[in-house]
């Protein structure tokens, strides 16, 4: 992050930053305001939505959405992608980012600058997978 980008980051900015630093795992926005609400200076849902909108747009928080239409957020710095099962909604982290060395031709970009990149894996748990009969009760 560049430090005249922070020198712009608000009190409260700053604060849901540091928050999801914190959080061993990504936060959905209600996640986020709880814990908000639990500390010495609380903010209401909506302020949390419209910071973590601008910390998005500004390419430090990332924000990934299930199948149920929840958004999780987290820090930018943290390069976590996921499979997701589409059923129980259950998440199982990658080890590693495969396409984090991936460079985007110039000419491709046509003048849009890239802050950060998500990348989903949507199926089938393999439990989910033998509760509809897709795979043998022993696998």
């Amino acid at each position: 992050m560049s430090s005249n980008l922070t020198a712009k980051l608000s009190a409260r900015q700053e604060q849901l930053l540091e928050a999801l630093r914190r959080a061993e795992q990504e936060l959905s926005g209600q996640d986020l305001h709880a814990r908000l609400r639990a500390s010495n200076t609380p903010m209401g849902l909506a302020t949390v939505y419209r910071h973590l909108r601008l910390l998005q747009q500004w390419g430090l928080v990332r924000c990934r959405h299930l199948p149920s239409g929840e958004a999780l957020f987290a820090p930018t710095e943290r390069d976590e992608h996921h499979l997701t099962c589409v059923d129980c909604g259950s998440t199982h982290r990658l080890a590693h980012c495969p396409v984090h060395q991936l460079a985007l031709p110039g000419e491709e970009l046509n003048g849009f600058l890239p802050l950060f990149h998500t990348l989903e894996f949507f199926g089938l748990c393999p439990n989910c997978q033998r509760r509809q009969g897709r795979l043998p009760a022993e696998a």
